[in-house]
């Protein structure tokens, strides 16, 4: 009978002791719960909720966590034979196997497969020390002692958006034959910056139960399948799913679970769109605003508003109205003096339609993010809401909720 073993991942060098319980996990040999070895409480809820000691499916090498975008994170459960289809296939898109550089916390799906996709290549991956953050000034030495034909990473946004600050990170990710970014969506901005100070990136798309990233730069890996379910026909957006070699077994404990509904396929919470085989996501379903009676997508309007002078980020979500039932929020994290919100407004409007033009603003000094980057819309509407419930004053439209 197969038990479920938890498997604590400390976010730095210490990583790579685990390297016997990685290679096992490659080969099948044992099911194992990665949990973050650096806060000891989360990962005792996450052994509990998961049933660590516990029988598991024999087919299982891997359960990893979702990152919980309703608060209750599931258990997403793979094989190893999954894992090495995500590993190969990565390795084809990116031209060849080669060593790669962990940047991430490894109990979250992007930062495993960092480690794994490396091992599966023969080369022991350089690991930098995250428990306190992501450093940018770190990556010149990581860099200069990596091994292999080919030499890759994975960061999330936020983290490029720093090593795009620091001349030396630039320098020595440039030496790199790709960066994977992903984990959150990358704004065009950030992307073409990124190119334009020559590094070789490439956007990916995926999650925990497709064993990560899976498209790449909007184009599906050797194997995997994207197609749309409730295609909207006067927008042709639809409900993503994704299907092929890459997608886990199930949930732990869910059998069930309609995500999984059609074998070999996972429906995503994900819109978008197909042009010629290339996937284009334009938002989340459960983060769509309803306000009037229409629906506004979060990613389509901050669009617009990250052109804008005077924003470096931004980020959209609904917030109560007794009127429209939701109205169109955001947050700016401002460059400068900030951006001129009548503009703002105005922008959108001519852009887009006047119902999806942001009718409040909070300036934030960053955008919350949860798991392995992504956003927290959650945590803006809480903001909004307890900042609202004070009946602080503030200037027309306009919440300043900067230190």
């Amino acid at each position: 009978m197969r038990l479920l073993q938890p498997l604590p991942l400390p976010a730095g060098p210490a990583v790579l002791d685990a390297r016997p319980e990685l290679l096992a996990l490659l080969d099948g040999a044992a099911a194992f719960l990665p949990l973050p070895a650096d806060a000891p409480d989360a990962a005792d809820a996450l052994a509990t909720s998961l049933r660590v000691g516990r029988p598991i499916d024999e087919r299982c090498a891997l359960v990893v966590s979702t990152s919980g975008t309703t608060g209750t994170p599931k258990g997403a459960l793979h094989s190893a034979a999954t894992l090495r289809a995500s590993a190969e296939a990565t390795a084809q898109a990116l031209g060849g196997p080669g060593g790669w550089l962990l940047a991430l916390p490894p109990h979250h799906i992007a930062g495993l497969q960092v480690l794994l996709r490396s091992l599966a290549a023969g080369y022991d991956p350089v690991v930098l020390d995250v428990s306190d953050g992501f450093d940018p000034s770190t990556l010149p030495a990581a860099v200069a002692a990596m091994t292999g034909p080919r030499r890759y990473t994975s960061l999330v946004p936020l983290q490029l958006r720093k090593a795009l600050a620091d001349p030396a990170a630039i320098r020595a990710l440039a030496e790199l034959d790709a960066i994977l970014v992903g984990g959150a969506g990358t704004p065009p901005a950030l992307a073409a910056a990124a190119r334009d100070a020559g590094l070789a990136i490439t956007t990916t798309y995926g999650m925990s139960e497709t064993a990560g990233g899976c498209v790449y730069d909007g184009i599906p890996l050797p194997g995997v399948q994207v197609r749309l379910r409730d295609v909207d026909p006067h927008t042709a957006i639809g409900r993503v799913e994704l299907g092929g070699p890459t997608v886990a077994l199930g949930y732990r404990d869910l059998p069930d679970h309609p995500a999984f509904a059609a074998p070999g396929w996972f429906r995503t919470d994900d819109l978008g769109t197909l042009t010629d085989g290339v996937l284009a996501l334009v938002g989340r379903a459960d983060e769509a605003v309803s306000t009037g009676a229409l629906t506004v997508v979060p990613q389509v309007v901050e669009a617009v508003i990250e052109t804008l002078d005077g924003v470096a980020a931004c980020a959209v979500f609904g917030v109560p109205d007794e009127r429209l039932g939701q109205a169109v929020a955001v947050a700016v994290v401002p460059d400068g003096d900030g951006p001129d919100v009548d503009a703002l407004t105005a922008a959108v409007a001519e852009r887009l339609d006047r119902y999806a033009a942001p009718r409040h603003v909070l300036l934030v000094d960053e955008l919350p993010v949860r798991g392995p980057g992504k956003l927290d819309r959650r945590d803006l509407q809480r903001r909004y809401r307890d900042v609202t419930a004070t009946g602080l004053r503030h200037t027309g439209r306009v919440i300043d909720l900067r230190r």
